[in-house]
């Protein structure tokens, strides 16, 4: 069974669910691939894809340049833009950030939980929401080409898809500490050496292992699988309302709005890679 070509294509074969992202340039995250996370979140919550069970899903990119390069920060910029510039109040600016940030961590949360087997199989860029949408998942498969990065602090943001718990959950304060303040990106060696990464792959080779860890999951007991991850993987619900709490704080913020506009006019060849503060520097506290 499969669906057709859309943001998001869907394959489903003998219990495991493919989540195959499609969205040029690098998936970003906007209001449309919401909605089609949305699809697959509601997958996750039933357990199941049209009536058949789902034992095991895979998460992958079709798109050249990488897994997720992080939310749509000018679908974002464009938006708050033409709010300010209709008088929208910062309050309302920030409700309506909310409600999309409520949403993308419902998706995030029905990953987290899933009643089977979540695998993350990540190239190239894996940075922003990507690395948070990559960390809902059970495990993580990365080809070598794969570099995981939070950088939203040089937009004087914060993660805010619930980054920051889930990678509090698989690894030392230290290396959150690295990545979330200096907004460099490690390579899939150095997250593999981390703990971070389960599977190291050479390139074009990492789906084939993740079907492989899904083939295997299908031998198991389901219910067994279930209070294994319950007990293994709990959600850090608490500190994903204080991130978002943190992120609707930060988005009404000069610095925000400007870093944002550099972003979307910025002509550097690398665009997913967010501008420098001395860019604007006059936005300084």
């Amino acid at each position: 069974m499969a669906e057709g070509k859309a943001l998001i294509n869907l394959e489903f074969k003998e219990g495991v669910l493919e989540v195959q992202l499609a969205k040029e340039p690098c998936n970003e995250i906007g209001r449309s691939m919401l909605e089609a996370l949305e699809k697959v979140a509601s997958f996750c919550e039933r357990g199941t894809f049209e009536r058949h069970p789902i034992r095991a899903m895979i998460t992958h990119s079709l798109v050249e340049r990488g897994f997720c390069a992080g939310a749509d920060l000018r679908e974002l910029y464009a938006e708050n833009a033409q709010a300010i510039a209709q008088g929208v109040s910062e309050k309302e600016r920030q409700a309506e950030v909310g409600r999309f940030l409520r949403r993308i961590h419902a998706v995030m949360n029905a990953i987290d939980q899933a009643p089977f087997l979540t695998i993350a199989m990540v190239h190239g860029f894996v940075f922003g929401g990507g690395f948070e949408l990559a960390l809902a998942h059970d495990i993580i498969v990365a080809e070598r080409s794969a570099r995981f990065a939070f950088p939203e602090l040089r937009l004087g943001l914060v993660p805010g898809f619930g980054g920051i718990p889930r990678l509090l959950r698989e690894v030392g304060n230290a290396i959150v500490r690295d990545l979330v303040f200096t907004g460099r990106s490690i390579g899939a060696e150095r997250a593999h050496a981390l703990g971070l990464v389960a599977h190291l792959a050479n390139e074009k080779e990492g789906l084939a292992i993740a079907r492989r860890m899904a083939e295997q999951a299908l031998r198991f007991d389901g219910g067994a699988f279930q209070a294994a991850k319950r007990f293994i993987k709990e959600v850090p619900e608490a500190m994903l309302a204080k991130e978002q709490e943190i992120f609707l704080e930060r988005f009404i913020t000069p610095w925000v709005q400007k870093a944002l506009e550099h972003f979307v006019h910025s002509e550097d060849p690398m665009p997913y890679l967010p501008p420098p503060p001395q860019a604007f520097k006059e936005s300084l506290p």
